[in-house]
């Protein structure tokens, strides 16, 4: 049996973040050649992605990051098995390696295609779940481009989001976090009361005429009274009109206002476990 060195096994251990003892038996397997044992490593990775397939993966960390000049940025969720799994280090130094790839990437397929070291995102993933021993995967992508483009992680790593502006304008990062935080906090369903969907409208409109006529109130009414309910519900769930968590007394509108009567928010998005 040939003999493998501590010396090599720590590189291995260094270069697939395998266990020492995978480390071991693999070069072991492989008669000390290192592309060989790497090679093995995948393979059980591969073996172990196979038997998981079929498992539930609700845990892991939601990641957000952007560009050095914050004009683009990027959200994933990397999902796990277990809670244990989504707070080790290693796991979350992953998912902030592989959000930083998206950054060069469209979707999640160009994603998983993507190289991450000497191989594919998507080999990555398999090759970690051999090392972890749990299903690991992407299940979420989102990716905003704009003059600036603010991020917001929340502690814990469950949620996280980003917000995307028309211009820069003094002390944008303050707001940028800030409405990135309400993003994560408030979770609205659209930007504005003209990107709420249309099917989403007519249900609310339903939901109020019906709460409406078991109150009693006479059929003539119903239309009027439901479209004040209507302007309630984009109040409460569209991000410009949703109350500033910092300060209830003014929109999430007017406090971007305060920086700047041109800037407007373009787009936003928030990703999240489970």
């Amino acid at each position: 049996m040939v003999k493998v060195t501590a010396a090599e096994v720590n590189k291995l251990r260094k270069t697939t973040g395998a266990g020492m003892m995978d480390c071991k038996k693999a070069l072991v397997e492989a008669d000390g050649n290192f592309d060989s044992a790497i090679e093995i490593l995948r393979k059980k990775g591969q073996k172990v992605a196979a038997k998981r397939a079929d498992r539930e993966s609700s845990e892991g960390v939601a990641i957000a990051i952007a560009n050095e000049d914050n004009t683009s940025g990027v959200g994933i969720v990397l999902a796990c098995e277990t809670d244990f799994v989504g707070k080790n280090a290693d796991f979350i130094d992953l998912a902030h390696k592989i959000a930083a790839n998206g950054l060069k990437c469209n979707n999640k397929e160009e994603l998983l295609k993507s190289n991450l070291g000497d191989m594919s995102v998507e080999e990555k993933l398999i090759e970690q779940t051999g090392v972890i021993g749990e299903k690991i995967q992407i299940n979420d992508f989102a990716k905003i481009d704009a003059a600036f483009v603010g991020t917001y992680i929340h502690a814990g790593n469950k949620i996280s989001s980003l917000v995307g502006f028309s211009e820069k304008c003094e002390n944008i990062e303050v707001a940028a976090k800030d409405i990135s935080m309400q993003i994560a906090a408030m979770n609205p369903i659209a930007l504005d009361e003209d990107s709420v969907d249309s099917e989403v409208i007519e249900k609310e409109i339903e939901i109020a005429k019906d709460q409406l006529r078991a109150e009693g109130k006479p059929e003539e009414m119903l239309d009027k009274i439901a479209q004040g309910k209507l302007k309630r519900f984009f109040k409460d769930n569209t991000l410009i009109h949703q109350a500033f968590i910092k300060d209830s007394k003014q929109s999430v509108s007017q406090y971007l206002s305060s920086f700047s009567n041109e800037t407007k928010i373009t787009s936003y998005t928030r990703v999240s476990i489970g």
